[in-house]
């Protein structure tokens, strides 16, 4: 069965991603204040972005992987800039091994 991970963009200026089978139908009920609670406490929604899958497991485990991206990451993804997903991905916490290293004067 066809699945679909979305992306929307809610009044509160934040992103809220989903999956579903319907996406047509998950998105009248995200704007009737039927969908999450966080989309019914932020309305209107707006579709910035989905994929479709053959299977709504694949779907919902790609929903989880965006959940845990940054806003800019999300934003490279929804403007087609898939160039920049590899370096949006990189961490960048000083306790970070590869900026740790950069900190380490060399021999």
């Amino acid at each position: 069965m066809t699945g679909y991970t979305y992306i929307l963009l809610c009044s509160n200026d934040q992103y809220y991603t989903g999956s579903t089978k319907n996406l047509e139908r998950r998105l009248a009920q995200h704007q009737a204040g039927e969908g999450a609670n966080f989309t019914k406490k932020h309305l209107p929604v707006k579709l910035v972005y989905f994929e479709v899958y053959d299977r709504i497991d694949t779907a919902f485990y790609r929903e989880k992987q965006i959940q845990g991206w940054s806003r800019k990451k999300k934003e490279a993804l929804i403007n087609n800039q898939s160039e920049k997903l590899h370096e949006l991905a990189r961490c960048m916490n000083e306790s970070h091994f590869e900026n740790r290293l950069k900190e380490t004067p060399e021999s």
